[in-house]
């Protein structure tokens, strides 16, 4: 993850920080996704149906995109360096704007929005997050991800 000074971060206030490699979804992420949130809808699960259905074969939860931010930001999200460590704070703003086919590739963009001090020693840094599907016009997702960053003690 690409990390600079926390004194640094302001300076990199709407300038995008950095794009994540290409991730395929496949269909056994999905199945495995609908399994642990048991949300087993026939337009992720069931192929033969979903081939018949608006999106002419099986789509990705919105929510497993969303969920996968947290891996996919670690090569885009600018952090602070000399933090002890980085805690998922929430996102603000999320939309599903277009459905995620089967074996379709996204990445993230990451633009720095927002930093801030939350409390002494913690960071709070905000994210407008883009995912991107791979030959679509519209992404996958927009959101605005938090991030708080625990600061280590100065030495």
């Amino acid at each position: 993850m690409p990390l600079v000074p926390a004194s640094e971060l302001p300076n990199h206030i709407g300038k995008e920080t950095g794009r994540s490699d290409w991730f395929t979804i496949d269909q056994d992420r999905i199945d495995k996704f609908a399994d642990a949130t048991m949300d087993h809808q026939w337009i992720h699960v069931d192929p033969d149906s979903a081939a018949q259905g608006p999106f002419r074969g099986t789509i990705a939860h919105g929510f497993l995109t969303q969920s996968l931010l947290s891996y996919l930001t670690l090569e885009s999200m600018l952090l602070p360096d000399g933090a002890v460590m980085y805690i998922n704070y929430g996102s603000d703003k999320v939309r599903f704007i277009n459905p995620v086919k089967v074996d379709s590739r996204i990445r993230t963009i990451c633009v720095l929005k927002d930093v801030s001090e939350k409390a002494p020693g913690q960071v709070l840094i905000t994210n407008a997050v883009t995912v991107e599907i791979d030959r679509e016009d519209k992404p996958a997702l927009v959101a605005e991800l938090l991030t708080l960053a625990i600061m280590g003690q100065p030495s």
